[in-house]
């Protein structure tokens, strides 16, 4: 359990370098378009390597040959229509502001349950209820003083990627088969929403050039640190507690920590603005909603 909670809240960490190196990226006057497409060109031969020298290819390329339509589209809605909002949204606001408002996705994955015939559970919606309540607050600066620019350039992009995020990724796991592993269909995501990277590299090329040298580093950096590394942590944290549905709903609020660990590294590292009084009330009822919303999805039996 502790080396499960260890995993957990190192994945954190790595997590947080998304934002921070996104916001970097931003400041050195990189562009969005590159931060976003490079992570996933990069992180492609990455997960490509990790597939080849665990399973081999043949499993997942031949799930995708039997659905080809069906993994393009829905590898483009969960990881391009996820990132690139993203993406943008760091050239427009702190790092531990959009960390802190991405976690608006636990409500949307919430919302989106009809779509997969499930109903929304009734015990989340307080959870929820509390995280909504946290991004509001952070956004109440900008609410009060009327920069209606700002909220659609940070939150309106961050809704979208909240969206495209469950959504995609779910209809993929509908999608594969039982028998590829997670690192079989996060490549196989990956090589299937390539062409929109590719696309999007395209438009970056002709509208602001080649990326820095510095931007590609950087970008690398995302990619090995969060695409790799802390997804694999993660994974191997969430492995270790798999057969208790408590222990496995402590591990997964650590993710919680991602949050205060973006926070203090943009103020710290990057010299971003500290929330004020409201944003500071705002992030401590994000992380508050994130640990219940894992929480409160025990079983019966086990949260007693």
């Amino acid at each position: 359990m502790k080396k499960g909670i260890l995993l957990g809240l190192l994945a954190s960490f790595f997590f947080a370098f998304t934002f921070l190196l996104n916001r970097s990226m931003h400041l050195s006057g990189g562009s969005w378009v590159w931060s976003a497409s490079l992570r996933y060109l990069f992180t492609f031969p990455l997960f490509a390597l990790l597939v080849w020298r665990s399973s081999g290819f043949a499993r997942v390329h031949s799930a995708i040959r039997r659905a080809p339509l069906s993994w393009l589209l829905w590898s483009t809605v969960g990881f391009g229509l996820f990132y690139a909002p993203i993406s943008f949204a760091g050239d427009h606001g702190e790092s531990w502001l959009i960390a802190a408002s991405w976690q608006v996705t636990i409500v949307m994955g919430l919302l989106l349950s009809p779509l997969f015939q499930k109903k929304i559970a009734l015990k989340n919606l307080g959870a929820a209820a509390i995280i909504l309540v946290g991004v509001f607050l952070l956004q109440l600066g900008n609410i009060v003083s009327l920069r209606l620019e700002s909220i659609a350039r940070t939150l309106l992009p961050i809704l979208v990627a909240a969206i495209a995020y469950p959504l995609g990724n779910r209809k993929m796991m509908a999608l594969c088969p039982p028998e590829l592993s997670t690192v079989e269909r996060v490549y196989g995501m990956t090589l299937c929403s390539l062409p929109f990277w590719v696309l999007l590299g395209l438009y970056g090329l002709v509208t602001r050039g080649l990326p820095s040298v510095s931007q590609a580093v950087q970008s690398l950096g995302v990619a090995v640190l969060s695409g790799v590394i802390a997804t694999l942590l993660f994974f191997r944290a969430t492995d270790l507690v798999k057969q208790s549905q408590r222990q496995l709903a402590v591990v997964e609020s650590t993710q919680s920590f991602e949050v205060l660990f973006t926070l203090l590294g943009g103020v710290l590292l990057l010299r971003d603005a500290p929330p004020d009084a409201f944003g500071w009330f705002g992030v401590g009822l994000i992380v508050l909603g994130m640990v219940l919303s894992s929480l409160v999805s025990l079983p019966k039996k086990e949260a007693a």
